[in-house]
């Protein structure tokens, strides 16, 4: 008996407690909000804000699939109505993805810029058609005495090399002719081979020429002290003349 009078004390008392007077409420209201009712009201906030801001005709990124919900092509996420959709649009992880969209599409539209024209003028000469020319092989000649010593520098084998005379009677007074030597995969007329390189040489106004030699390493005319590697150009004859060496 004395323990069902207390159990309805306990029970009487508890209801008769006023929590709507508790440290942090106002008076006549529903005491403070938890966390779920906080994020409930920032969300219709958020939504009514978005619906005095933002057209969803103009959103590029909302999409609404067969289902009748909508979707967000940004960040890839499923949205029942139009509301959570526009709360979705006001928060951070749209903003994010929003930020990092637009850098991506500035550094894209910076490489797409097209580039400064060149200002170098280009001659522009009516070719005439190719000179006529001559390739002549060289070996080094090697002197001995009456001993059979050396008397040529060095003591390798005999160096081989190349002779060409090239005949420019029609070429412009002011004109200096030009070699080069290039590599297989620089020129764009035959498929590439290790085992070849080409000459070129240039004159104006007659097309360039070009010779397919062996790859192997040619000896630098400034540096030749035999008097092997060589050129000559004649103002008056009009011949262009030159000679080089394979190195050993």
């Amino acid at each position: 008996m004395d323990f069902q009078l207390l159990k309805l004390f306990k029970q009487t008392t508890q209801s008769a407690i006023p929590f709507q007077n508790r440290v942090g409420s106002k008076f006549g209201g529903g005491g403070v909000a938890g966390a779920a009712e906080a994020n409930v009201d920032r969300r219709e906030r958020l939504r009514k804000l978005a619906l005095e801001t933002i057209d969803l005709a103009k959103d590029p990124y909302i999409l609404r699939n067969h289902l009748g919900s909508l979707e967000c092509r940004l960040c890839l996420t499923l949205h029942t109505n139009e509301g959570s959709y526009l709360a979705h649009t006001q928060g951070k992880k749209h903003q994010t993805n929003l930020a990092r969209r637009a850098a991506k599409d500035n550094k894209d539209s910076q490489l797409l810029i097209a580039p400064v024209p060149s200002t170098v003028r280009h001659k522009v000469f009516l070719k005439i058609g190719r000179p006529g020319y001559r390739v002549t092989k060289v070996r080094e000649r090697i002197d001995y005495d009456h001993l059979g010593q050396r008397l040529s520098e060095g003591d390798g084998p005999p160096r081989e090399g190349l002779m060409v005379q090239v005949h420019l009677p029609q070429i412009k007074d002011d004109v200096m002719p030009r070699r080069r030597f290039m590599s297989a995969w620089e020129q764009r007329k035959e498929p590439p081979n290790r085992t070849y390189q080409y000459l070129i040489v240039a004159a104006e106004p007659y097309e360039t020429i070009a010779f397919r030699i062996p790859a192997r390493e040619i000896e630098d005319e400034a540096e030749d002290r035999t008097g092997w590697n060589w050129s000559h150009w004649d103002p008056d004859t009009k011949q262009y003349s030159f000679q080089f060496m394979f190195r050993t």
